[in-house]
């Protein structure tokens, strides 16, 4: 992909709605220390969503999605992957899905024990473990070190459909991909666009 970034992103873009961050990050370079590339493919979620882990209320392990703007909210999911949020308002937050591998490659591949670049960040528990996310990032900054966040001075073309892997508020279209993508983690259906 060769296209142009805008200066880094400051706080105050993610203090709006999840759907606006959402679609608005994808084409945007996300790098943690060495290793990074576009981001792909994200899902948003806000707190009167019955999918989000804002949806009951604050608690130890969502504190971070109450938390300021524009930084890392960070979970386990199924007690086995690392996910990671990007943060906007109070309970809502961005769930980075898929990332297209450009800087850190051989880093990332060890880290994934995989030489297939399309399998490295194709999901959202695959891409942690190649940038190496963790729970000690989450409540994080993403304007400060180990992270690079930069949006794409041209919007790019997005796909839009359904969350995956969830088992409540299944259809709603807050899904969003680059367009013709293959580092999606799931191919986005024809009539979803």
């Amino acid at each position: 992909m060769n296209q142009s970034f805008s200066p880094e992103v400051p706080q105050s873009f993610f203090q709006r709605d999840a759907l606006d961050v959402a679609r608005a990050l994808i084409g945007a370079e996300f790098r943690v220390g060495k290793a990074g590339g576009i981001i792909v493919e994200t899902e948003a979620y806000h707190p009167d969503d019955p999918a989000s882990h804002a949806f009951n209320g604050q608690t130890p392990r969502n504190r971070a999605m109450f938390g300021p703007a524009g930084h890392l909210y960070v979970y386990r999911s199924y007690g086995i992957h690392w996910c990671a949020n990007f943060v906007c308002a109070p309970g809502s937050a961005v769930l980075l899905r898929a990332i297209e591998p450009l800087t850190g490659i051989d880093m990332m591949k060890l880290r994934r024990g995989t030489d297939k670049l399309k399998l490295l960040c194709s999901g959202p528990g695959k891409l942690c473990q190649a940038m190496a996310i963790t729970g000690e990032m989450d409540g994080a900054p993403l304007n400060a070190p180990p992270f690079l966040l930069r949006l794409p001075k041209e919007a790019a073309a997005i796909s839009t459909g359904r969350r995956i892997g969830i088992s409540r508020a299944v259809d709603y279209p807050w899904r969003f991909g680059l367009e013709g993508s293959a580092f999606v983690s799931k191919k986005f259906e024809p009539d979803q666009r």
